[in-house]
């Protein structure tokens, strides 16, 4: 491999584990926040002078944070959400993110994970209850694709109550092609689905296990669905019929003490 090949797979690993917010008073609590690394901050050059533009660059000061200043169009790019952005944001560095071809790399070598995989969550504050959860308990890692799942967006990170910032997060670009990575790798698929007979609570998987779960309305989708080897369920009683999709989340990260 060459130094350039080298450097890349740096710069790329460096970025993956890159989350970049928009907004004055989210940014303003993220730079405030002596936990949180913040990489750098973003600002419009349109914005005007003083006020909150003001604390920001104070606290971008106190905190010794580098700041870029950009024209308006060249923001929204850097945000992604030029409508809500406020000409403001702000790159914070995640520890746990990293991207699917380097958490494959570690795989060999790490004891038997519990992953969680997402399958088009696009509720925002589902999927920030469900980061929540995981980051509390015992999951290793949460497969989140960029198509299909809702973007880590302020409501996100709203609904996990910051713990977004900390859980452990696997990025990918499409769920189905990441599955069967994974799955090459001795990785057991195991979808949550209502209709299943067998019991979560009951199957302990013997290595690496991903608990796939579905779309808030329609479930699991076909093209996952079909690379699952088992089906599992969660006991209901009087007549319910199912959970919503961040109870099930949870119920996962603490349906076995590993």
């Amino acid at each position: 491999m060459n130094e350039s090949s080298d450097s890349y797979r740096e710069k790329k690993a460096f970025f993956d584990r890159v989350l970049t917010i928009y907004g004055r008073k989210p940014v303003l609590e993220a730079l405030r926040d002596a936990d949180l690394q913040c990489h750098r901050l973003h600002l419009a050059d349109s914005n005007r002078q003083g006020g909150i533009v003001g604390e920001l660059l104070a606290e971008a000061r106190r905190r010794n944070v580098p700041v870029s200043h950009h024209s308006r169009d060249e923001l929204a790019r850097i945000s992604k959400n030029g409508k809500q952005d406020q000409g403001v944001a702000l790159d914070i560095l995640c520890p746990e993110f990293r991207g699917l071809d380097a958490y494959l790399a570690e795989l060999p070598g790490l004891p038997r994970q519990r992953i969680l995989a997402l399958d088009g969550i696009t509720n925002p504050q589902n999927l920030g209850m469900i980061l929540r959860s995981a980051a509390a308990g015992a999951i290793d890692a949460v497969l989140w694709s960029r198509r299909g799942n809702a973007a880590l967006g302020p409501l996100v990170i709203k609904a996990s109550a910051g713990t977004v910032y900390k859980a452990p997060l696997v990025l990918c670009d499409a769920l189905p092609q990441a599955l069967e990575m994974c799955a090459g790798q001795g990785c057991e698929i195991l979808s949550l689905r209502a209709d299943a007979v067998e019991s979560l609570f009951g199957y302990r998987p013997a290595g690496h296990a991903i608990y796939v779960l579905g779309n808030e309305t329609s479930g699991v989708s076909a093209a996952v669905g079909k690379l699952a080897s088992r089906g599992l369920g969660i006991p209901m009683q009087r007549g319910v019929e199912s959970l919503n999709v961040a109870v099930t989340a949870a119920l996962i990260a603490y349906a076995e003490n590993p």
